[in-house]
This record gives structure tokens, C-alpha cells and sequence, in this order.
């Protein structure tokens, strides 16, 4: 219960609910689902504190010194906080997992979970998919606390770059400056 009962967006996961490792990844990527990330940890970890742990010993090794998770979802933790580069160095890496890539440059996707099971379209918030060239995902976010976060990836002739804002008012076009100047 406590896995699905989550504030902020979810993809409408019910208690007894059954779904695949894959399609919880589309539920946090496309829709954000609050849920999707507390049913991954779960399945992980056997609870949030245990799968932060996972979190951030994984961010450490990647040598990111500047930040901190208490959750899955990043949903506002006075002790959960991270940083612009932080979450671009996170990016370098997990772009670099086809998986990944496909499902965070998918602008729709079809998922199927629940008892009995259900159908469920799921769509992604990054319009940068559709208004930037070159541009193959990654996340967008928002809370009251941090304001409008995007982190996004964009390759052209051959060079990938990464651009994230936090709490930026204008991200969309901050982003797509960033690339036509990059």
C-alpha cells in the first residue's frame, strides 16, 4: 500500500496490481509516476530507505559529490537535493543504456499492468522530443520546492550534448538555445 499511495503524478498502480520492471521504467520516464518509482524500490530494495542507500552509493561511484536522495522520485525531502552537473553526469552515463534511450526518447507508449490487467497510453511531457532537433530525452520534473526542472539530450552531427535547468521559468526555450548555440 504504501508503494502506490505517493503524492504528485502516478500512472494509477493499485495495491495487488501486477507489472514488469519495463514498464514501471515507461511509467517513470513518460508520465513521471510517483508510484512506478515507490513499486521499483519496493521490488529493489524492499522499502525507500534501503533503495536510496542503492541510490546514492551508485551516485558516489559516479562521482556525484553534490548530491543526495531520500527517495525515488525526488519528490521535496529537505535532506534529498542535487545539482546541475550532478544530474548531467548521471545523464552521460544512463544515456549510454540503449534501453534507456529508447524509453526516454519514446513520445507515446502502450502499457499493460494491473489485476485484471489494463491498458494504459502513456505519454511523454518532453515536447522538446518533438521541437528540437536532434533532442532524445530525458526528464522533465516539477515540484513547488524546485520549480520547473529539465534535463535533455541532444545529438547532432555526430555530438551529443546535455543541457539541464533547474527551477527555469523558460527551460523549453533555454534548451533549445543551448543546443542551436552548442
Amino acid at each position: 500500500k504504501e508503494a502506490v499511495t505517493v503524492e504528485g503524478t502516478s500512472i494509477g498502480l493499485k495495491v495487488g496490481d501486477k507489472i514488469t520492471i519495463k514498464a514501471l521504467v515507461y511509467g517513470m520516464l513518460l508520465e513521471s509516476g510517483n508510484d512506478a518509482a515507490n513499486v521499483t524500490a519496493y521490488g529493489i530494495s524492499g522499502n525507500l530507505t534501503e533503495f536510496a542507500k542503492l541510490m546514492n552509493s551508485y551516485a558516489k561511484e559516479i562521482g556525484m559529490n553534490d548530491s543526495n536522495f531520500t527517495n525515488p522520485s525526488g519528490l521535496t525531502d529537505k535532506n534529498h537535493y542535487s545539482t546541475a552537473y550532478d544530474m548531467a553526469l548521471l545523464t552521460s552515463v544512463a544515456i549510454k543504456n540503449p534501453v534507456f534511450k529508447k524509453i526516454c526518447s519514446t513520445e507515446s507508449a502502450v502499457i499493460d499492468f494491473g489485476t485484471p490487467e489494463i491498458s494504459r497510453t502513456l505519454s511523454n511531457h518532453n515536447r522538446l522530443l518533438r521541437e528540437c532537433e536532434g533532442v532524445f530525452g530525458v526528464k522533465t520534473g516539477y515540484t513547488k520546492a524546485s520549480g520547473r526542472c529539465l534535463v535533455t539530450a541532444c545529438e547532432r552531427n555526430g555530438v551529443t550534448l546535455i543541457a539541464v535547468t533547474l527551477n527555469a521559468y523558460d527551460d523549453w526555450n533555454d534548451h533549445k538555445k543551448l543546443y542551436n548555440f552548442g
